[in-house]
């Protein structure tokens, strides 16, 4: 079963009891896990229960498809609803949980599964989509709105209030994992004490120098044209398990940021008080790699930049290459703009 993106939250609140699996997949993994602790806490509230939960990686499947039905029918000791934890799993899993959705074993357990980017043709997305008994959830790369939402709904649990400068500079800096967002924000809740305001100058010392924005790394070392740098960064973040998706779409806003600022100069302002008007403002530190930026490009250039930025991502969607192929392609290929 499919879910309109407007029913998604109030589904992993209070999801329908007739829903036996869920499964949450897509580029932004971070959120992928974040929607999966949310969902598993609405069963059981310690998610590290030995008696209520039970977890397991989705190739375990592949080699015993019947320890999916055999988990889900067994009863805790200690009673309560159990919760079934799968991750990682691929399209070497669906006969598994056909068998499972095709008869439900007796019993409430609630089987929580959590994948990469699945394509539209994926046979374990298709199988979710199409059952009575189950839920399939996009979890794509938020907005910066909408994460800005989420990191004020999370200072707000600690009884801060952020400033709107603070929040448009965490927003932007943090997009591209939920998880790494939702860390970064609890962080700053610790390093404001006793203080109920943060503001852009609290949020910049918090996360300033924070492995949080590790992510543009590659970004701007590509506009730099740092070859050397840029196969550094995007080696360490596939390493990681980085989706290709969030880099580019970080770069679409960098050189989005860069283009406003290479028109500022263009028209006869200097590149520092071009940078000085940015808004969310640019990170002290980076203020003057930005200005050398915005003498590096013309808008010319930005605009081929951004146009092979687009494309890149609409590749990663519609054809068989290498997601980390494409992203890595794409982004020396803007290094060699910036050299010129």
């Amino acid at each position: 079963m499919k879910l309109q993106p407007r029913a998604v939250d109030g589904f992993l609140r209070s999801p329908d009891p007739k829903v036996r699996a869920v499964l949450l997949y897509g580029p932004d993994s971070g959120l992928v896990r974040d929607r999966a602790q949310n969902l598993g806490k609405t069963v059981v509230a310690d998610l590290s229960d030995p008696f209520r939960v039970a977890e397991f990686l989705g190739r375990a499947l592949a080699d015993d498809p019947a320890r999916l039905a055999d988990e889900a029918a067994a009863l805790s000791f200690t009673g309560g609803r159990r919760l079934i934890r799968v991750r990682d799993a691929e399209d070497n899993a669906t006969a598994a949980f056909t068998a499972f959705l095709d008869t439900p074993p007796p019993g409430d357990s609630l089987i929580v599964v959590e994948s990469g980017d699945l394509g539209a043709r994926s046979k374990l997305r298709l199988l979710f989509e199409g059952a009575d008994g189950a839920v399939a959830i996009p979890c794509y790369v938020e907005e910066e709105a909408s994460l800005g939402r989420v990191i004020a709904d999370i200072l707000h649990g600690h009884g801060l209030t952020a400033d709107p400068d603070a929040l448009s500079f965490l927003s932007a800096n943090l997009v591209g994992d939920r998880m790494v967002a939702r860390g970064e924000a609890e962080k700053l809740a610790l390093y404001m004490g006793r203080e109920t305001r943060v503001r852009l100058e609290d949020a910049q010392a918090c996360i300033g120098d924070s492995a949080a924005l590790s992510m543009d790394e590659p970004v701007w070392a590509a506009a730099e044209g740092d070859f050397a740098t840029l196969d550094r960064a995007l080696a360490r973040l596939f390493a990681e398990g980085t989706s290709p998706v969030p880099i580019l779409r970080g770069a679409q806003r960098h050189f989005q940021r860069l283009q406003l600022l290479c028109a500022q100069v263009a028209a006869g302002k200097s590149p520092e008080m071009a940078v000085e008007s940015l808004r969310p403002p640019v990170f002290f530190k980076l203020k003057t790699r930005m200005a050398k930026q915005a003498r590096r490009w013309s808008p010319p250039l930005v605009r081929q930049a951004l146009e092979r930025l687009v494309d890149a991502e609409a590749d990663c969607k519609r054809t068989n290459m290498p997601d980390q192929t494409i992203c890595a392609r794409v982004l020396f290929q803007l290094a060699s703009l910036g050299r010129r």
